[in-house]
């Protein structure tokens, strides 16, 4: 695989136009979330998803990292499947991570991913085995960037030094 300039931007019109695929899995996810830790999650909408595709793919280091695991996903085959399930979990859990942003997000945006892969199923007929593995990704790292989350929204009681994170301009 190469990846210039031009491939990243093939990539990113890919992940935007997959609004209609990822953003209903999103709140699918968000909707189970929410009811199993007994909190309300706001939904997404597609132009909240597009929005913050295109604020990760702002991000030129993110962006071409994302755009090759992407890109691996949407070709990634394997005989029977099973053979390999570990590799196309790996890259799924690696790009939901990546989406999702710095620690703590990354953890939630992995531990999400497999839950979001649970739910997701690729149509044998018409996709690759890894197919199912980008979307669980696409949606368990966008949904776990994007707000609605009420503890996402406030202040971390646990910080003990007023300094530049947690200043206004810094929100």
């Amino acid at each position: 695989m190469r990846l210039t300039r031009e491939r990243v931007a093939d990539e990113y019109e890919w992940v935007r136009g997959r609004a209609d695929a990822v953003v209903p899995l999103v709140n699918d996810v968000r909707t189970d979330l929410g009811d199993l830790f007994d909190t309300d999650v706001d939904e997404v909408s597609a132009d909240d998803y597009r929005r913050e595709v295109d604020a990760v793919f702002a991000d030129g280091d993110r962006a071409v990292n994302v755009a090759a695991m992407v890109a691996i996903l949407r070709d990634l085959d394997v005989e029977g499947d099973y053979p390999g399930f570990v590799v196309d979990e790996l890259i799924g859990r690696e790009l939901a991570g990546t989406i999702a942003g710095g620690q703590p997000l990354r953890l939630l945006g992995e531990a999400t991913f497999h839950y979001a892969d649970v739910h997701t199923h690729a149509d044998e007929a018409d996709e690759t085995a890894g197919s199912d593995d980008l979307d669980a990704a696409l949606a368990a790292g966008f949904q776990t960037r994007l707000p609605g989350w009420d503890w996402t929204e406030a202040e971390s009681p646990f910080a003990v030094v007023d300094g530049p994170a947690s200043s206004e301009e810094n929100r």
